[in-house]
């Protein structure tokens, strides 16, 4: 019986379940100018899944840096999220105060 397949689909689950806050939570802190570090990790965990003679173990490396390197999209979309008031904006970042962050209804605070 071969499970290799349901390893890797788990695996997939699992990680871009755990990049959804991970994101959330880089762009909060670091803002999404914090995208070189998932560029990084992305890159490395590609090049790694190249050496890897184990399939299962390659596959969800490269699951993790098409991950990594996803998340650079979805920082610059949470920033947008962040503007428009759906998730809270870091309040010791200037770059927040100055567009004005519009509230929950979409209105701006202006």
């Amino acid at each position: 019986m071969n499970i290799s397949g349901v390893i890797i689909a788990a695996a997939c689950f699992l990680v871009i379940g755990i990049f959804h806050p991970i994101v959330i939570k880089a762009e909060y802190h670091f803002s999404a100018g914090c995208w070189p570090a998932f560029l990084a990790a992305g890159i490395a965990a590609l090049a790694t899944s190249t050496q890897v003679g184990n399939v299962t173990v390659s596959a969800v490396l490269g699951v993790l840096g098409c991950s990594c390197l996803w998340s650079i999209l979805e920082l610059k979309e949470q920033e947008k999220r962040v503007e428009r008031g759906w998730f809270p904006a870091n309040p010791k970042r200037k770059s927040h105060e100055k567009k004005g962050t519009p509230d929950r209804k979409g209105v701006s605070d202006k």
